[in-house]
């Protein structure tokens, strides 16, 4: 069974990364966006870390920040029993990340969902288009400035809500 510490060497060895965590037994860092695609593969296919299998491609906003969007990769090793998560921080004024359709067939939708909802373009990616909502929406709606109420309905009133 290999540890976090040896997957932490056998990764820092090759990579630069940086804000690793470990939470609950789950391997969690930080990479920058050119090293995305190598890490990953370097993860898949390094016969000592085993992580076969891509659970789960997202992301997260945070307005507040310089880079606001942040994508996470979950991947898991059966062989040991271990999950990693991996962060990469983008900006909304350039949401372009390699996709890793290449390493990973799964990650074809989990990509075209995290452009849907969060904007965020996977270069190289074979067909990234809405896979849930409409086609021509322009907005994106896991963004934090993204309209929670439609303004034109007359339906409602305010008392109800609490304002």
């Amino acid at each position: 069974m290999i540890k976090n510490d040896e997957i932490i060497k056998l990764i820092k060895y090759n990579y630069p990364i940086v804000n690793i965590l470990d939470n609950y037994n789950t391997l969690e860092f930080s990479i920058d966006k050119k090293n995305l695609k190598s890490v990953i593969f370097f993860l898949k296919y390094e016969k000592k870390l085993n992580f076969i299998f891509l659970i789960d491609i997202t992301a997260v906003h945070y307005p507040n920040k310089k880079n606001d969007l942040m994508t996470v990769y979950h991947l898991y090793s059966f062989l040991f029993k271990k999950r990693i998560r991996i962060k990469c921080y983008l900006s909304t004024k350039n949401p372009i990340i390699d996709s890793i359709t290449s390493i990973f067939k799964s990650a074809n939708w989990m990509e075209r969902e995290t452009y849907d909802f969060f904007g965020i373009i996977f270069k190289n990616h074979p067909c990234l288009k809405r896979i849930l909502n409409v086609d021509d929406m322009v907005d994106f709606p896991m963004r934090k400035n993204f309209a929670l109420e439609d303004s034109n309905r007359s339906d409602k009133e305010d008392h109800f809500f609490g304002r």
